[in-house]
């Protein structure tokens, strides 16, 4: 079944290139269905290929989803212009009084600042606040994870002494929560680049938490709250074949200290192609969390997400 999005997004004609069908709210709106109201909070400065990356993923459900893309007002984007931010994204106040089955929130290149100095973490909190009436179930990528993580339970991140950057295997840690996990093997792979991380003790000492998968090497990498209302993905099963291998080239272009990313390249040879290890993975993961998460337990009158979360917490 299609994505649903704004009209002309460039994004519909890269994935038609890949056969994957992405629909304009124009053609959408003459079908008597209901689709599944997706919010994607986008925070990383290449907008584009971003959403390229989730619209794409989001792709394989048999669901028919609308998508909204949301940028943050109190931020200046440096690498998207505003005539594509003003036709494509919107911000929290034009989406404020809506309500959506579900949200994304991407990962962003901030994750050595403290929380409270990024500057659009009040705009942010002020999202996850709203979220919690007003959204079903929340899916947080990488330092989005860590920022919900921490709002959320309290849990902060550490500095790793070097940068985790490349494609790791990340384990089961749990055999009884088939949803999440359906159709995963015990040992997956997944993407990671990030500074930071969260201690697997942190959170299974956390009443409200459960980590699904991760390892020694990577700490948590998929983590749960017990009521799936938030469910935080520590790496990046949504990346594209060479993503880790433009930043790579990047960084390496600008003169900066960065490894060759492990398990990526065949033989640990930039020269050669990267090899992908972790495309099912990132497809079971966001087809089990739209199926189990939200399609199986939102509302159909979707005003009624307000009114379930707020009987939840009566």
């Amino acid at each position: 079944m299609p994505v649903t999005v704004v009209k002309h997004l460039p994004a519909i004609e890269r994935l038609a290139e890949e056969n994957i069908f992405v629909m304009d709210s124009l053609r959408a709106e003459a079908q008597d269905i209901r689709p599944l109201r997706m919010l994607v909070i986008n925070l990383m400065p290449t907008k584009e290929d971003t959403e390229t990356q989730i619209l794409r993923i989001l792709s394989n459900t048999p669901l028919q989803l609308e998508v909204t893309l949301l940028h943050t007002a109190s931020h200046d984007a440096k690498h998207v212009s505003k005539q594509y931010l003003d036709t494509f994204y919107r911000t929290f106040q034009d989406v404020k009084d809506q309500c959506f089955d579900g949200m994304i929130i991407t990962g962003a290149p901030v994750e050595l600042m403290p929380f409270e100095e990024v500057n659009y973490w009040s705009e942010l909190t002020e999202i996850m606040d709203w979220s919690q009436t007003h959204v079903y179930s929340t899916l947080y990528l990488c330092w989005g994870a860590q920022a919900g993580l921490y709002y959320h339970f309290g849990i902060d991140k550490e500095v790793l002494p070097e940068k985790l950057f490349g494609v790791f295997e990340n384990k089961v840690q749990v055999h009884h929560h088939p949803m999440l996990l359906r159709g995963m093997d015990d040992v997956f792979y997944m993407p990671h680049s990030r500074h930071t991380t969260n201690r697997l003790q942190d959170i299974q000492a956390h009443p409200q938490l459960e980590v699904l998968a991760g390892s020694e090497e990577v700490g948590a990498a998929l983590v749960r709250s017990l009521d799936n209302k938030h469910v935080f993905v520590f790496g990046h099963a949504e990346y594209d074949r060479d993503t880790l291998k433009k930043e790579f080239e990047r960084d390496r272009a600008q003169g900066l200290s960065i490894a060759v990313p492990k398990n990526y390249y065949p033989n640990n040879d930039p020269s050669q192609t990267p090899i992908v290890r972790w495309r099912s993975t990132g497809m079971l993961l966001f087809t089990n969390w739209l199926n189990y998460c939200v399609y199986q337990e939102t509302p159909y009158r979707i005003e009624e997400i307000k009114q379930k979360k707020e009987e939840r917490h009566l």
